[in-house]
């Protein structure tokens, strides 16, 4: 993951095997890998020294941007060059990535070691990636994106550790989902304070583009409940459709059971799970109702595939009470109906999708709601290919719930992103989307898309073309893409679209070091795939190409 200073010396790592938390595995490291991690270990102390505290967020694709408005935006300040290119460099070693959880949790082990370890992930990783330790230190960033017309997504990202999500271990953790509950309230009044200063008028909801990410692991005391919950979910129909892959789709009976407290025989739900589960749901309930006071939009994180069954069946819930709209009426013809309130992630990268995601849109017309959907490729792909066919899974297929390989995921993503454009023109009050994607062409697919179902037009301004995107639209379509990553490609859509509220948003992870270690060690694991190629190289030439000119001039 690091690749600094090459010339302090190592020191020796213990003779144990090292547990890889992105496999699950336990297995001696190769004499090369030995050799990397020590320099590694080496860069951690040396990098730290050099970089220092003091450094704000920053953005990591540093690629220069569209022509239209590269006068218009501030020159980053150098210290922020230095950093992305010091993230650059760590990000371009891929087997040091594979290992940066286990490189971590090895330095942080140490006394001393540990002090400057974090110190030095702080003025790197966690200045890149993340957006501040609390919501409220969130602001000045959301000040400046806003002023870039860019929106963000606000996300506490407390993460479920790998090993124990698969199932490998159970860790006896600290209760501490109350306090978690208690700051997605919190988060949801920054981010409507925030809002409420470009749109002060009491009850406004259009153009407001700070909404909030939910992760539903962590809101409980022991997330095995949602696997739990998943398993009953599919051991007992009609959950599981024969029609739709592995996790198949909700129903709107499946909470029937935390309301009865009463399981089946031979259930793996526990007592103590159904406690929980309901818990949770009026937990969820009570973050919903403050989003909605404060017209706030909530979006609901995918996670492992073995809690994705449960997942989906609280988030349908959720989805038919608070995207519910008005019976037709003349009423209805009179003021068209809001966008959803609440949205769930769809992962292009499990084979359901396509299946499940029809079945998605039928079911928000024959119900009355609005379906909110967050569409991405997917973020945990080499975890769900190698646990599967084991009994974390839960799956009875033959094959990985997930698409053996990337092109098969992309063709899915944008097959997908087609298919929810056209619903935005058919049926435009059952569906709002955000497109999270880093992917250039795939942007190119939905904004030819919507001008190719009249839902935008292309215009020339100046010597440039953007595409105007309706205002209706716009309301109900936004892309996102991760903060500190490919903001060329952001960059490049807020000055080719033009629209009435930010068209793009950036997902803006917020937490204390210590709570977001998982996020950014799986962040810089997903920064390799999106820095492939030799783009990393490329980035970093760009990085040293700026800084070589505001030195020299």
């Amino acid at each position: 993951m690091l690749h600094l200073a090459r010339r302090v010396p190592p020191f020796s790592l213990p003779a144990r095997p090292i547990r890889f938390l992105a496999t699950g595995s336990t297995r001696p490291l190769s004499r090369t890998t030995t050799r990397r991690v020590r320099l590694v270990s080496g860069g951690v102390i040396g990098g730290s020294l050099l970089v220092g505290y003091g450094f704000s967020a920053v953005y990591a694709d540093v690629a220069p941007p569209a022509r239209t408005r590269e006068h218009e935006r501030s020159p980053v300040p150098l210290i922020k060059l230095i950093r992305s290119y010091v993230v650059y460099t760590m990000c371009s070693v891929p087997a040091l990535v594979d290992y940066s959880p286990s490189i971590l949790e090895f330095l942080t082990s140490i006394p001393g070691i540990k002090q400057i370890t974090e110190a030095f992930v702080r003025v790197t990783f966690f200045g890149h990636f993340v957006g501040g330790d609390t919501a409220q230190a969130c602001v000045p960033l959301l000040r400046e994106l806003r002023t870039e017309n860019k929106g963000a997504l606000l996300a506490y990202s407390v993460e479920v550790d790998e090993h124990e999500a698969a199932g490998k271990e159970r860790k006896i953790r600290e209760p501490v989902h109350k306090r978690i509950v208690q700051e997605m309230l919190r988060s949801i009044d920054v981010a409507a304070d925030f809002e409420d200063q470009y749109a002060p008028a009491a009850g406004a909801s259009a153009g407001r583009r700070t909404w909030v990410a939910i992760k539903l692991s962590a809101l409980l005391p022991d997330a095995e409940a949602l696997r739990h919950f998943s398993a009953h979910l599919l051991q007992f129909p009609p959950y599981h459709s024969p029609s739709v892959p592995f996790p198949g789709s909700p129903q709107r009976t499946d909470l029937d059971v935390l309301a009865s407290g009463k399981t089946a025989h031979g259930s793996p739900l526990m007592p103590q799970d159904l406690v929980d589960l309901k818990d949770l749901y009026a937990d969820l309930r009570r973050i919903c109702m403050r989003a909605k006071e404060r017209n706030v939009r909530v979006i609901i994180d995918a996670e492992y595939t073995w809690y994705q069954p449960a997942i989906d069946s609280l988030s349908l819930a959720l989805m038919r009470e608070f995207n519910a709209l008005p019976e037709p009426s003349w009423w209805s013809f009179k003021r068209p109906a809001l966008p959803p309130l609440v949205y769930v992630t769809f992962q292009a990268y499990l084979r359901r999708t396509p299946e499940y995601l029809l079945r998605s849109l039928q079911d928000a017309q024959s119900g009355n709601y609005a379906l909110g959907i967050k569409l991405v490729r997917g973020a945990y792909h080499e975890q769900e290919a190698l646990v599967h066919p084991h009994p974390p899974a839960l799956s009875p297929a033959p094959h990985p719930p997930v698409w053996a390989t990337k092109p098969e995921t992309d063709r899915c993503y944008d097959a997908s992103a087609r298919a929810l454009v056209l619903a935005l023109r058919t049926t435009p009050a059952h569906v709002g989307v955000l497109f999270g994607t880093h992917n250039r062409s795939s942007c190119g697919v939905i904004l030819d898309e919507l001008v190719r179902q009249g839902l935008a037009r292309r215009e020339i301004e100046g010597d440039a073309e953007v595409v105007r995107v309706r205002e209706d639209v716009a309301e109900r379509a936004t892309i996102a893409q991760l903060y500190g990553m490919s903001d060329a490609l952001t960059n490049h859509l807020v000055e080719t679209t033009r629209s009435s509220a930010p068209f793009v948003i950036k997902y803006v992870p917020y937490g204390a070091l210590s709570e977001v270690m998982p996020y950014l060690s799986r962040r810089a694991i997903e920064n390799k795939s999106v820095l492939g190629n030799g783009q990393a190289a490329e980035e970093r030439k760009q990085v040293w190409a700026q800084i070589r000119k505001r030195l020299l001039g």
